[in-house]
């Protein structure tokens, strides 16, 4: 059986000692902000990057290019290494493609070499979670098919569910409509989104005022998780610099199921410059999305 290492990007939102640690490879989109271009090597701290935003700063990201996604997936194929992908939505980015179209190049020059790439059709810790499941599976000796199988088979099943606390963000990146984002914020309107089977965000509801919206966030979680609830141990939460609303939200998850595994991390930048401050996201595996 061929080595093979499994890659993803920064959208996935998985802490960096959790890549570091389990030889997770990760190439990187970049953002602007005031005029600067930021990049791996000088991403803001979470804090200052969404205080930034809190004081009006709008930033704008950059998706990666194929060069991008070769200059990571290259080096791997030096060392005699497959690799399975597992790349940000297609519904919310070019990044997936570019990544394809890079392994397609890279292919033709290493010939004995294989590379997978899947269209995870998630994002933030919903992709983490899946990339998450797959290195599991890795590490209990499975091969590069068999885990590119069960992530294509299973990726629908990563569950999304969120809520934002400004949606003149999400006006600003076309997911809800100026009239939307006006009313919205008057009436102190939250709405409750998920990712859908096509990878693309969909608001499913909306409530007024933060404590409710992150009670329905819980709420949804029931109705959600299905025939895996009794066997839940497992949830990614992440969250733009909001840390007491994301241990909020892992209590009221822990009232009603026996978890074992929570990861807790910030939205990074390229998914916060879109969804802002104050976002809050629950992901769990369940039977439908």
């Amino acid at each position: 059986m061929s080595e093979y290492v499994i890659t993803t990007d920064n959208n996935s939102d998985l802490p960096e000692e959790y890549l570091k640690d389990h030889g997770v490879g990760c190439m990187y989109l970049s953002y602007s902000m005031d005029g600067k271009n930021y990049t791996h090597e000088n991403f803001l701290p979470e804090h200052e990057f969404y205080e930034a935003m809190r004081n009006g700063s709008m930033p704008t990201t950059a998706q990666v290019n194929p060069e991008n996604a070769k200059a990571l997936l290259e080096p791997y194929l030096k060392e005699g290494k497959d690799i399975l992908h597992i790349a940000f939505s297609s519904g919310l980015s070019g990044t997936y493609n570019s990544s394809r179209i890079a392994a397609e190049e890279l292919m033709e020059e290493y010939t004995d070499r294989r590379i997978i790439v899947v269209d995870s059709l998630s994002a933030s810790l919903g992709q983490g979670l899946l990339v998450w499941l797959a290195q599991q599976k890795k590490e209990l000796g499975q091969t590069l098919e068999d885990v590119a199988d069960w992530v294509e088979k299973n990726k629908l099943k990563m569950v999304h569910l969120f809520t934002v606390d400004d949606l003149n963000h999400l006006y600003r990146g076309g997911r809800v409509s100026r009239t939307t984002a006006i009313v919205g914020s008057m009436l102190n309107i939250k709405p409750v989104l998920h990712v859908d089977n096509e990878g693309k965000l969909t608001a499913i509801g909306k409530v007024r005022g933060r404590k409710k919206a992150l009670q329905e966030l819980v709420k949804l979680m029931d109705e959600k998780i299905g025939s895996f609830g009794a066997d839940c141990d497992t949830i990614f939460i992440s969250h733009g610099d909001c840390e007491q609303d994301a241990q909020y939200v892992a209590a009221k998850v822990k009232e009603k199921y026996n978890i074992k595994n929570i990861i807790i991390n910030q939205v990074g930048a390229t998914i916060g410059a879109h969804s802002g401050p104050g976002t809050m996201a629950l992901f769990f595996v369940g039977d439908v999305r």
